[in-house]
């Protein structure tokens, strides 16, 4: 069962659509292309927020649904939780 969907190839982020636990190999559907990839959590993530795609250098803007969506202010690893502790958004 995939725990994540990636709505664009392009995303950096996925979308928990299932709690995931640190640790946890999880997969993830990627809807633009209808593949599947594989993540390793390196922490919690609840239902709803997002988890790294690939590892993202602070700064770096953060990329889901194939746009910017803000930028991350501190390096983030692939399999980490990403939220409002280390992603500002680019809209304010």
């Amino acid at each position: 069962m995939e725990k994540f969907f990636v709505h664009a190839k392009a995303d950096t982020v996925g979308v928990a659509v299932a709690d995931i636990q640190a640790g946890e190999k999880v997969t993830g559907w990627v809807m633009e292309d209808d593949t599947i990839i594989e993540v390793q959590a390196k922490s919690n993530i609840p239902l709803g927020h997002k988890i790294a795609l690939q590892d993202i250098a602070k700064g770096e803007m953060v990329i889901k649904y194939g746009q910017p969506i803000g930028r991350a202010t501190e390096t983030i690893a692939r399999g980490e939780h990403v939220h409002v502790h280390n992603l500002k958004t680019a809209r304010w």
